[in-house]
């Protein structure tokens, strides 16, 4: 299984979206500063997440995510709206 992921910044408030096969692991190496996109600006906490069978799936959907470019977008999607 893949998963397609939202965390947010206790400190900023930020979101960051990304992809992996294991979330503890990757939300360790975000809250440890092995992530040079996220270092320094946690701590993360995991917000959502999607399952995917395949990890290209799971790259479409952040990517789709991300093209949004709307932090709209991701809170009505934290929220639980369909249809967005």
């Amino acid at each position: 299984m893949f998963y397609t992921y939202i965390l947010q910044s206790e400190k900023s408030g930020r979101y960051y979206i990304g992809h992996s096969a294991d979330l503890e692991a990757r939300l360790q190496r975000h809250n440890t500063g092995k992530v040079k996109a996220t270092k320094n600006k946690g701590p993360w906490v995991l917000k959502h997440y999607e399952q995917y069978d395949t990890k290209g799936e799971a790259n479409s959907r952040e990517l789709y995510i991300k093209s949004m470019k709307s932090r709209i977008y991701i809170e009505k999607l934290l929220a639980g709206f369909s249809g967005i």
